[in-house]
């Protein structure tokens, strides 16, 4: 069985040394009283003590059990609600909610933290509370005062969860050939009829309600993605006393017996005449949904650092225990630990770098939003909307390829399931794929993030670490400099082409502008670190997992710029019929 310790040290020091965002919240009026250092720790440590001891050790015992369908109603494993109820009495539920409606009003950059440890703990348990999360956001930004009064205090208390209907199973991700349909009732509702697939968490027996945000169309909705509207469709309608009362006319039709996260609910939701409630404007239910986007896609990429923490912490135990060949004369018939052995080395040296930097990188694109909410910040608005895809597609794919890499630390141990390294596998693969594919992120950071301004967010961010890497430059981090310079070029030359040509080049580009910010990350860790606050050995690992990232990681841009070099036009020359 895999264990886990939440890596507060490191949490922390991304947090005050990296960032400095305890001084941050101290100086923005809208935190200061709710926020400090020892508050931030103090939150940190006691999520770990729920996620260490009540969740991470029976992820394997979930997993066989899974959620199950029994007449119409799903139940969960025992030890989620136990865990739940931890959670939701402890207030981690309410985390980031909004104050006025009984949230904590804790900022991204600390509840970041929190899903990450979720993650590393059940990433199918994490989706319970996050998708209500999710919820939550599109609510408190697009929903009536009456709505948000009425749903608002139970889904932050916990007592009630939340859900997002979009995919149906004729239309993944293009969601402008909807069926489902929502029509007028004469008490101002609407009636919906249709169905949705893929639904996380949409039936289960944690909480006393289920709040679905449904997209569905209007009788009179224009053709396409600009005719969706945003619904809100309670599992139970409302008594009088705002309690759950009879229930609605959404049923659970099946659910998807998966790859992996078996905890998790994914249903087949039914409307049949469903009384739903329109939130914000109608044919606007898209950009409606989408509002909350940023901050779902920082949380597909906590699952895959949460995911690929605990692997590397489970391959590190196990190469220091595991005794196989010898490296060293010493004893010819004595074996040694794994760890030993180089290529045990380079594994573990390339999962914490790559882990550490995005550790680095979630809690900057955190603390953007923060900045970008409580300041009204249009830098640190668009930055966001710019790293997002970013932090969602190749914070995923290295979860998924740390967790695989750890696994083969452990050889054949690794594909038993008694060591629980095959299911971190197995878990994390979705990430890669719900909330918009990993190909859909790389257009659209390629297309809409980088193409449609020219550049302009990109190229202001780039001028911005160019100045900081001159001003105050480290020997280490020097071949940085020079890659974000070609960067800049290769970019302009970029622009120039059609947009059909960007899209075959999306993936590759995503990923070199990754590797390069991951470098970044790696040089803001550098110039943290104080030998005054910090152990020897905490420096000595992050100044020598720095220096393998730029000389062993890094180099890996220059193969991907040699391909953005090449001429992409070649992709469309060869036809479906002769793959």
């Amino acid at each position: 069985m895999s264990s886990y310790q939440a890596p507060i040290n490191d949490m922390t020091f991304n947090l005050f040394d990296v960032w400095q965002l305890d001084q941050y919240w101290q100086e923005n009026g809208k935190l200061q009283d709710l926020i400090e250092a020892d508050t931030a720790k103090a939150i940190l440590e006691e999520a770990a003590k729920i996620c260490e001891q009540q969740i991470a050790p029976f992820a394997g015992d979930a997993d066989k059990r899974g959620a199950q369908l029994v007449d119409g109603k799903v139940s969960l494993p025992a030890h989620y609600h136990t865990a739940y109820q931890s959670l939701i009495e402890g207030g981690w539920s309410s985390l980031s909610g909004d104050p006025q409606y009984g949230g904590m009003g804790m900022p991204k950059a600390l509840s970041m933290m929190v899903d990450e440890m979720l993650c590393s703990a059940d990433i199918a348990f994490s989706l319970y509370p996050g998708l209500t999360a999710g919820a939550c956001v599109a609510l408190l930004q697009h929903a009536d005062d009456t709505t948000k009064q009425t749903y608002l205090p139970k889904l932050y208390s916990g007592e009630w969860s939340g859900t997002m209907c979009l995919t149906e199973s004729h239309a993944g991700s293009d969601l402008g050939i909807m069926r489902t349909t929502a029509k007028p009732n004469a008490d101002g509702s609407y009636a919906l009829n249709g169905s949705k697939i893929f639904i996380t968490a949409g039936e289960h027996d944690l909480t006393a309600n289920i709040i679905h945000l449904v997209l569905a169309k209007l009788p009179d909705a224009p053709a396409g993605s600009r005719g969706i509207s945003l619904f809100l469709v309670p599992k139970y309608l409302l008594d009088a006393n705002g309690e759950a009362g009879a229930r609605n006319g959404v049923s659970v039709g099946s659910i998807e017996h998966k790859m992996g996260i078996n905890g998790s609910a994914t249903c087949v939701l039914n409307f049949d005449d469903a009384k739903g409630y329109l939130i914000g404007e109608p044919h606007r239910g898209l950009s409606c949904m989408f509002s909350m986007m940023n901050y779902e896609r920082l949380s597909m990429g906590s699952q895959g650092l949460g995911a690929a923490e605990r692997a590397y912490q489970n391959a590190l135990a196990y190469a220091k225990e595991r005794l196989q060949g010898r490296v060293s004369e010493q004893d010819a018939n004595k074996a040694e630990p794994i760890i030993g052995h180089p290529d045990v080395q380079r594994m573990l040296l390339n999962i914490k770098a790559m882990n550490e930097a995005g550790r680095t990188f979630a809690t900057w694109v955190a603390a953007l939003l923060d900045k970008a909410k409580y300041d009204n910040c249009s830098v640190s608005g668009q930055r966001a909307n710019l790293l997002t895809p970013i932090a969602k597609a190749f914070m995923t794919d290295q979860g998924f390829d740390a967790c695989v890499i750890a696994q083969q630390v452990f050889g054949g141990h690794g594909y038993v399931k008694e060591w629980g390294m095959e299911q971190l596998v197995r878990d994390v693969r979705i990430a890669q794929i719900y909330e918009g594919t990993n190909g859909i992120q790389a257009a659209d950071f390629m297309l809409r993030k980088v193409a449609a301004d020219k550049g302009a967010v990109l190229f202001s961010l780039l001028d911005d670490i160019t100045a900081e890497l001159t001003e105050k430059p480290h020997v280490e981090a020097a071949p940085l400099l020079t890659a974000v310079t070609d960067l800049q070029s290769l970019t302009s030359r970029l622009l120039q082409q059609e947009n059909t040509i960007l899209a075959g080049a999306a993936c590759d580009f995503l990923a070199l502008v990754s590797y390069i910010l991951y470098g970044f990350m790696w040089y803001k860790n550098l110039q943290a670190l104080d030998n005054g606050k910090h152990s020897s050995h905490f420096i000595g690992a992050k100044n020598h997992t720095a220096k393998w990232y730029f000389s062993r990681i890094l180099p890996r841009a220059t193969g991907i710029s040699a391909i953005l070099n090449t001429d992409a036009a070649m992709l469309y020359n060869l036809a479906p019929e002769d793959y």
